[in-house]
């Protein structure tokens, strides 16, 4: 049985003995396996490779949430009803206004006032999950526009994550059961309460959980029965 030693010296001789056309061949080959496998590369190797690899997923990522935010804004019902209502507003809104971005959070959107709406293309695993996440932040641009929202007023951030949890779809049946949290009785009102405390609990003025949930309670019934600007929640 040959050594290790004796058939790498063999292999040398073998690749020595190939025609140059054959070599370029043979080593292009070689360069993309390692590429593809990460290995045989050395410690700079493998970290560059890992950098290139990100950036690449980074590049496709973000151009499908901007084809996808694109293709909703012409074609999603709900986003486009929700776009009609923020122009008559006031606050036009276009795939401009709606950047895809990395975020570190885990959160799948934002809303920044005046105008920007944040989509988390690192977040945004379905073209259903951004609609959704569209119409929600649009109903935040909603409510800035038309209620003069105090975002430092925790009643305020409550009231505006009530109803974007509410009528956006984000509280549907399906989107629970992906979270794993199977419920019938009053399951849309208790998804609501709990995301909407979630989201003002990353408000720099709230103190704890439980003084976000204190500030949801205060506000649910009137925020939650408020619709607008749609007729009922869909």
């Amino acid at each position: 049985m040959a050594s290790p030693g004796s058939r790498r010296d063999e292999s040398r001789q073998q690749y020595k003995a190939m025609a140059a056309s054959e070599r370029g061949a043979f080593d292009s080959w070689t360069r993309a396996l390692k590429d593809f496998t990460g290995l045989g590369l050395t410690p700079e190797e493998q970290t560059a490779r890992r950098l290139r690899k990100n950036f690449e997923y980074d590049l496709a990522a973000c151009r499908l949430c901007e084809k996808w935010r694109d293709e909703l804004l012409a074609t999603s019902p709900p986003v486009r009803f929700m776009a009609e209502h923020l122009k008559s507003s006031g606050m036009a809104v276009t795939g401009e206004d709606m950047p895809c971005m990395r975020c570190n959070e885990m959160r799948t959107g934002g809303f920044a006032p005046p105008n920007q709406i944040q989509l988390c293309y690192n977040q945004l695993f379905s073209k259903g999950l951004l609609g959704t996440t569209m119409v929600h932040e649009m109903i935040h641009a909603y409510d800035h526009a038309n209620f003069r929202i105090d975002w430092s007023n925790l009643e305020h951030h409550a009231c505006t994550e009530i109803r974007a949890a509410s009528l956006s779809g984000d509280c549907s049946w399906f989107q629970e059961f992906l979270r794993g949290n199977l419920g019938f009785l009053k399951h849309h009102q208790i998804c609501v309460k709990r995301r909407a405390a979630l989201s003002v609990r990353a408000n720099p003025k709230c103190k704890s959980a439980k003084h976000a949930e204190a500030a949801v309670n205060k506000v649910f019934q009137s925020c939650f029965t408020d619709t607008r600007p749609f007729d009922e929640i869909y």
